[in-house]
């Protein structure tokens, strides 16, 4: 009986953390796989519209996840810069082009859901498009979809720009590391 109720009592808490753990997923797609960054490259991060989900507009998404992306390539490379306002992607292709940049990143929010998890048992969301496009003749190179859900049992603390670093990091880590 004792090793029942001990087994019982791991599983629940092996539930307990699988709720309570984030989840991210990153889907690679278009791009040539011998395609890779260079610690000497210069990037341009344009800043997407923020997200929305239903009639709710968050604010300020746009440019966090911008300041999220730099974050993720100033690892690698030592210029980094970005917009200070949402962008179209002609115009920021010219900043870029202006900023002297060989590469533009150009990001899009595809969904930014914010939920009150402990309370409704619904996860918060995020899912960010990622571009990395060839300043000089204007080509997408790598292309990827950056997904974040948070665990249940959040306590307050879990926001979409928190679900967001890790995918974002890995994409750009695979940039450098291609060959």
């Amino acid at each position: 009986m004792r090793k029942m109720i001990r087994a019982l009592s791991l599983f629940s808490a092996m539930l307990l953390l699988a709720a309570c753990a984030d989840s991210h997923q990153l889907t690679k797609s278009a791009g040539s796989p011998t395609f890779s960054l260079d610690s000497s490259d210069t990037i341009y991060v344009s800043v997407p519209r923020d997200g929305v989900y239903g009639s709710q507009r968050y604010t300020g998404s746009g440019m966090t996840t911008a300041q999220i992306i730099q974050g993720a390539f100033l690892k690698h490379v030592d210029s980094v810069n970005y917009g200070n306002s949402t962008q179209s992607r002609d115009d920021a292709w010219e900043a870029a082009m202006e900023a002297g940049a060989l590469y533009l990143v150009y990001p899009i929010i595809l969904h930014w859901e914010d939920r009150a998890t402990e309370w409704s048992g619904k996860p918060d969301r995020v899912e960010v498009k990622m571009q990395v496009i060839d300043v000089a003749t204007n080509t997408t190179e790598a292309t990827a979809i950056a997904k974040g859900k948070s665990g249940l049992a959040t306590m307050g603390g879990d926001h979409p720009q928190d679900l967001l670093p890790d995918p974002v990091n890995e994409f750009v880590s695979s940039l450098f590391n291609a060959q």
